[in-house]
């Protein structure tokens, strides 16, 4: 059997809900994007605004940098117990332009803890405001943040 003829029931939400059932181009669109990541944490979900766009209609990449850099505190902040900051962006990758009104969501996981420091990687998954439910990865990113104390110097992080 292809997978033209194979009858797939569409996700709720999804553009093709009135229908009952996906065709096999909607099939290879779908597998393209892939589901959320299981292994992460939902951290953060934020929708863009108009203000938050260039001239061509995208989200500024500093717009996605600071959400990321919020999302990617939120896990560090249960084992830091006070102040930290951001030391590193170890890695930025924007993998597809993020549109105004797009439903972001942000999974994070902690990769490391040393005696200062926490890394942690971040996912973005985007979705089209007419097109709820199916998710593609916009961005990805790992950021490394370090306890400090009052004065702003780092301090130990008492392990897990």
């Amino acid at each position: 059997m292809s997978i033209e003829s194979s009858a797939v029931p569409a996700p709720a939400g999804s553009p093709t809900a009135s229908a009952a059932f996906a065709t096999g181009s909607e099939l290879e669109t779908r597998a393209l994007h892939g589901p959320l990541p299981a292994d992460k944490e939902l951290v953060l979900k934020v929708i863009p605004m108009p203000r938050d766009c260039n001239a061509n209609g995208d989200i500024f990449g500093g717009w996605v940098m600071a959400q990321v850099d919020l999302a990617g505190s939120v896990l560090p902040a249960r084992y830091v117990d006070g102040r930290m900051a951001t030391v590193a962006v170890n890695q930025f990758i924007f993998k597809q332009p993020v549109r105004v009104g797009d439903i972001l969501s942000f999974f994070a996981a902690v990769t490391r803890i040393g005696n200062t420091s926490i890394t942690v990687q971040v996912e973005v998954f985007a979705e089209r405001f007419q097109a709820q439910g199916s998710h593609f990865k916009v961005t990805e990113a790992s950021l490394t943040y370090v306890a400090i104390d009052s004065a702003g110097k780092p301090r130990k992080i008492a392990k897990p």
